[in-house]
């Protein structure tokens, strides 16, 4: 069985089966256009059979998860619940109501909460669409600019509709923009008419604010004449650049009221345990253990332990919207690991991906062995991923520096080419002189090696083109940074369409400067945040080990005075080993949380494995030092 071409699995066949015949129901209009605007792989008919099947499993599950909870409460537990739940409810707390029995309470409760799991799933599956729709509009945004400038550019070699918009679409480099171009060709040749495809497009795709337009203004002054093209291109590409450079503006100021939340919502719950601790004192019956299902827990200790997930989750979440507001153009590459053992033991000391492949098993020994050694088992697991991330950590940082270098030598190259280029020079030429010429320090081997390439696929003939784009893919391949990706690119396309080689490198210089200029600018800003995450990781330290130093020991000492008649202290609330590793958790959960900002901020998740392991160790090392643990 198949849908849009797609074949299906047992599992999709069943749930097609059986949810299929909603998709025509209307209350899945709105559905229908988000699912338009993401556009996922799957047809929109097994989707909603998706989305009704995980409605019925989570119905399931959530039912029998809550009414088994529920039976299993002890009994004076679920008689306070309920108890607590009748007196605030309003209406119910002014009428008397009969002693309902357990089991019936049990088997309404896993009603209303598996209907409410069900209603979720269904709510989850259709706001799934939108956020694809927003992540793809977003990218959009993102690279439209950059691609309109490669259109403007090849414009002045051709402009046949369809060769001008297949250039774009080859360009990985353009994100969702070059999907969207593919999407406008895919359905011209099904339907004959270019024009078609670029209205069904713009009809269609989640920007409805930039590339719908763009699409029908470009079909529009295509149709009039090459100068009028040519003259949209480059007032869309200005406005669009601005546009772009607002949308980093506001960015960046997101980012401000995001790290002043993060630094209130890490600093606090440090300060909560601490009080919590003291007025233990004040009130023991902090201490008395509430029966849960996994055994007596204390007021103190859960509130301690689900502060500590508090911040973890504080923490994830931090990096995650950090992540997501970065610029796309901006944004921390991605490593793949190479196929093969060999491979992946030659990349580690400049590959993360490998490194992290090998550290792992060796993280699962140090785990070992730390247990073997008695450490408690928090401390195995932070030691044991201190022992994973601070050496990927420290490969990302070598291998960002030198990605970093070879964008500083690139705007050089490119400077060097497009001299001699003016000068009417052929491109291997100018290459190989800019190669003999030229210090460009990261970057010579990979100008040396194209260089050297380029001279064995040039002739005295004209079918060098294919062998100029190899080597350029080769060179960009070989540099192996963003940068070099968006920018070199353009020179493959630009050249084959026919653009003249003059203004292509002219083009080419102002869209590198232009490029390195936004990094270096955002890459300033972004170091604000590294030093609000260990800001306030350093605080939180100095905080807790002041407290347990200071605080802890005066309040045991305290504790065991009996000469005072009128103040009487319970001396098992206080328990000087059991408060310090209880505000050791909290503060390691801190240390994670502000190094996985601090890394994100900075560089990606690489580095957020680096800062987090150097936080955790710290703390270790700090608490370990002044006799703590």
């Amino acid at each position: 069985m198949t849908t849009d071409g797609h074949a299906l699995g047992l599992l999709d066949r069943g749930l097609y089966a059986l949810f299929a015949h909603h998709a025509d129901d209307d209350r899945h209009t709105a559905t229908r256009e988000r699912y338009r605007a993401a556009h996922p792989d799957t047809g929109f008919g097994v989707y909603v059979a998706r989305i009704y099947g995980l409605a019925w499993i989570a119905l399931a599950v959530a039912s029998l998860s809550a009414g088994t909870l529920a039976l299993a409460l002890p009994a004076g537990t679920f008689d306070r619940i309920v108890a607590v739940a009748s007196q605030a409810l309003p209406i119910l707390n002014r009428l008397a109501l009969p002693r309902v029995p357990r089991l019936v309470l049990a088997i309404g409760l896993s009603l209303l909460v598996g209907l409410g799991a069900r209603r979720a799933a269904f709510a989850l599956g259709t706001r799934y669409l939108s956020w694809v729709a927003a992540a793809r509009r977003a990218d959009i945004a993102a690279t439209l600019p950059g691609a309109v400038r490669y259109l403007r550019v090849l414009a002045s070699g051709t402009h046949d509709r369809r060769e001008l918009l297949r250039a774009v679409a080859e360009q990985e480099a353009y994100g969702e923009t070059a999907v969207a171009f593919r999407r406008a060709l895919n359905r011209g040749t099904l339907t004959g008419s270019i024009d078609a495809g670029l209205e069904r497009v713009a009809s269609e795709t989640p920007s409805r604010d930039l590339l719908g337009p763009f699409l029908l203004k470009f079909r529009e002054h295509a149709n009039q004449s090459a100068d009028a093209l040519e003259g949209y291109l480059e007032m869309e590409g200005r406005l669009l650049s601005h546009e772009q450079s607002r949308q980093q503006e506001r960015a960046t100021g997101y980012l401000e009221l995001l790290s002043e939340l993060f630094v209130v919502l890490l600093v606090v719950p440090a300060l909560v345990v601490l009080i919590v601790t003291v007025m233990g004192v004040l009130a023991p019956g902090l201490s008395k253990p509430v029966p849960t299902p996994l055994g007596a827990v204390s007021v103190r200790a859960g509130i301690v332990y689900g502060s500590a997930a508090f911040v973890l989750t504080t923490g994830l979440l931090a990096a995650f919207v950090v992540a997501a507001l970065r610029p796309r153009n901006t944004a921390a590459p991605t490593y793949a690991r190479p196929s093969g053992v060999l491979a992946t033991a030659r990349t580690v000391p400049s590959n993360p991906a490998s490194a992290l492949t090998v550290c792992l098993p060796a993280g699962g020994a140090l785990a070992v062995a730390l247990w073997a050694l008695g450490y408690r088992p928090v401390n195995v697991l932070l030691l044991s991923y201190v022992g994973v991330g601070l050496p990927v950590g420290l490969v990302a940082v070598r291998r960002a520096r030198r990605d970093d270098a070879k964008d500083r030598e690139i705007q050089d190259f490119v400077h060097a080419v497009a001299g001699h280029v003016a000068l009417g020079r052929p491109f291997p030429a100018a290459v190989r002189r800019v190669a003999d010429d030229v210090q460009l320090g990261a970057l010579a081997e990979d100008v040396e090696s194209l260089a050297f390439t380029l001279s064995l696929s040039d002739s005295p003939s004209d079918a060098t083109e294919d062998g100029r784009a190899a080597a350029l893919d080769q060179f960009v391949e070989r540099v192996g940074t963003p940068m070099a990706e968006q920018t070199i690119g353009l020179v493959v396309g630009a050249l084959d369409a026919g653009s003249d080689a003059e203004d292509v490198f002219e083009t080419l210089q102002t869209e590198i400067g232009r490029l390195y200029h936004q990094r270096k600018s955002l890459r300033s800003a972004l170091l604000v945040y590294v030093a609000i995450g260990w800001t306030t990781a350093l605080l939180v330290v100095g905080i807790t080990v002041a407290v347990n130093v200071y605080v802890l020991a005066e309040f045991a000492q305290l504790s065991t005075v009996t000469s005072a008649q009128s103040i009487a202290f319970d001396p098992s609330v206080i328990d000087p080993e059991r408060d310090r590793y209880r505000f050791y958790v909290v503060t390691q959960a801190t240390m994670l949380a502000c190094g996985w900002f601090a890394g994100t901020a900075s560089r990606g998740v690489y580095e957020a494995l680096f800062h987090s392991s150097g936080l955790a160790l710290f703390a270790y090392v700090v608490f370990a030092g002044v006799g703590l643990l």
